[in-house]
Parts: C-alpha cells; structure tokens; sequence
C-alpha cells in the first residue's frame, strides 16, 4: 500500500502513471512544488519530495511526515543537509517551506539517517555541482537508489566515509526494484517460530546476514541456495542477545518479528534497541498472549515460554502488526488482530502468502452494529 500511497503523491506533482502487470511507468514533467497534506501524512517516505521539488521549482512546500509512531523520526538531518547546500528552510504550522537555488557542497551526517541520505542523493542527482555525504546510510536500499540515479544520469561513488554525487540532467531508464529484506526475513521467522521449514525464493541472502547470523546462533538451521534461503526449525530453540543498527547491523524493521520468535526461545534473550528509542508497541500485546517481557529503557529481557494462547491484540504500526502475526500462527487458540491499515501498508498478500505456508490465515470485515 505504501507504494500506491508514493505513486498518489507522484500524480498529484503532475506527472503521469503507467501500469504493465508489476512495472510501473512514469512519465511526463512535475508541475507543482506543494505536496498535499493527505498524501504525505501517510507515509514518511512521502517527504523525500522535498529536495527534488526545490531543485526543479527553487521552492518547496512539503508537509511533516506521518507514518509508524516508533519514537521520535525528527527531519532536522533532512533539513540541515539541504540548508548546507543552499536551501532557505522554515517549518511553519506543520509544513516545511524551502527556497533557493541549490547548490554543491559538503554534508556531514551526524547519524547514518536512510531518509536523510535518500533526501540528499535525491537532490543531488539534479545538482551540477558535486555534493559529497559525509557518514550517509548503507542500506540495500539507499544503495539501489543510487544505482538508479547513476543509470538515470548521475555520477555516484561511494568511498570508505562518504557518497559523491555529480548530477545533472536526468534521463529515464528502466529499474528492477530489490527484494524486500524485511518481508524475506518476516517468512523466515514464520518458519521458525512455528517449528517448519520454509524456502524463501528470490531473495539477496547478503542483505539478510545479520537476522541468519542470529538465526543460526539458536539453533535454527539455515542454507543458502544462490537466491534461496532455506529455513529447518529446531524445537527448542536458544535464547540470544541482540543490538538492532544500521546496516549491515541487524535491521530495527525485524526486532518486533524477531521479539515474537524469542519469546518461546529456551532461556533468557535480551534485545537493545538502538535506533528508535520505542519501537516496543509491540511488548504490550505479547504480553497479552504471555509473553514475559520486561521493558528496561532501550532494552526488553525475555524469559521464554513453553506457549503463547491466542487473544485479541491491536498493531500499532507495520513491524508490530507482523510481530503479531508470527505470534498468533504459534499460540494455542485463535488470535484476532485489530489495525490492519498498518500491516497492509508494508505487505503485500500476506494471507495468501502464509496460507501457502500452512497457516490458517483470514480477513474478517468489521462487523456492523
């Protein structure tokens, strides 16, 4: 949904949208630098805009970003990268106004921010002069982005400390998208914590290393294939201790999937979370299927359990509503879970997809009263 909700907005800036089974064609020239309220709240990936329309227009109007509640995603990196490079901003009643003539320029990340090094490769892809990003993310995904713009035109390096984009005009191209890293790793965790066995086809194993590392440190047994990855759960399985961090550390979006696959793990586990300071939505519905879970500042300690019993549970955003899922195939009973919205927004077809797993599945439409 997420992607529906992106190609919203890329209409509204006035550029038109093609369909050819799963390829998405744009086309056409953006025609507006305001960004609609409704769209962008959505999402927050929706405010990447923000530099390609001050680029193109020299002004820029963008709403704060909405999306998952994880903790505080301020957009101050976003905004001071842009101001390093020649950009007038102010924030005013929820809405970022940006002017001026963008220009090269260093920037310096105080932290690996994915959005904010997507703002500035962004930007800079249509800026002649070049724009070095000091400390920018690695993620998968920041690097495909690269990888399109550099076909699109742009010179893009990356070095030991920093990117280097020389930009220009752009031109289009074609783009195979990468696989979803965080959906792989949500079906390899539904494999495990069931007991199963699941191959997960397609996807980059070297994006995953982290979460198979940890996989294998409890004992689940794990075999790569070239683009398979194969998944033997061992009943039980062993407690272990993880730290979320950027890439190639192991990804905050499956420290909610992997607190549900450890709260049946033998023993104890601990999880320090080091991205968003609470991204713990989640423990309070675990709980609720018991689940021991003791929330410590940035960390939860995990006694597990022998079961988990299926309850009516809420998600409260879209790494939550998968946590909650993987809890409910492994409990007792029937588990019934409220807040779909923010599910649909970061899977696609997960009922069928797990059905195809052996799992009893379904959507209920709210009952009306």
């Amino acid at each position: 949904r997420d992607v529906e909700t992106q190609l919203a907005l890329v209409e509204t800036l006035g550029k038109a949208i093609g369909r050819d089974g799963d390829t998405i064609i744009i086309t056409g020239e953006a025609s507006r630098a305001e960004a609609p309220e409704e769209v962008v709240s959505r999402m927050r990936a929706s405010f990447l805009c923000l530099g390609p329309l001050l680029a193109r227009f020299g002004e820029a109007h963008v709403p704060l970003p909405g999306g998952c509640v994880i903790g505080a995603r301020p957009v101050d990196l976003h905004l001071e990268g842009l101001r390093r490079l020649g950009a007038e901003v102010e924030v005013c009643e929820g809405v970022v106004h940006a002017r001026g003539r963008l220009h090269g320029g260093e920037v310096w990340l105080r932290y690996p921010s994915v959005g904010a090094t997507e703002q500035l490769l962004l930007a800079g892809a249509v800026i002649s002069e070049p724009v070095e990003v000091v400390n920018p993310a690695r993620e998968p995904e920041v690097m495909d982005l690269a990888r399109l713009l550099s076909a699109m035109g742009a010179e893009i390096s990356f070095s030991e400390d920093r990117v280097t984009i020389q930009g220009g005009k752009l031109r289009g191209t074609g783009h195979h998208v990468i696989p979803d890293r965080i959906e792989a790793g949500t079906y390899l965790l539904a494999g495990a914590i069931t007991g199963g066995e699941v191959e997960v086809v397609g996807a980059r194993p070297e994006h995953l290393t982290a979460l198979l590392v940890k996989l294998e440190e409890c004992g689940v047994g794990i075999a790569v294939e070239g683009r398979t990855i194969c998944l033997k759960a061992r009943v039980p399985w062993s407690g272990v201790e993880v730290e979320t961090a950027p890439y190639p550390g192991f990804p905050t979006d499956l420290q909610p999937q992997f607190t549900s696959f450890l709260a049946l793990a033998r023993g104890r586990s601990v999880i320090w979370e080091r991205v968003f300071e609470s991204r713990f939505g989640h423990v309070g519905e675990l709980l609720r299927m018991g689940a021991r879970i003791t929330l410590q500042g940035q960390a939860i300690l995990i006694e597990g359990v022998e079961g988990l019993r299926g309850a009516e549970v809420v998600a409260t955003d879209i790494r939550a509503g998968a946590a909650l899922v993987l809890a409910g195939l492994a409990a007792h009973g029937e588990t019934r879970i409220n807040g779909l919205d923010h599910l649909r927004r970061g899977y696609e077809n997960i009922e069928g997809k797990l059905a195809q797993l052996g799992a009893e599945v379904w959507e209920e439409e709210p009952s009306v009263t």
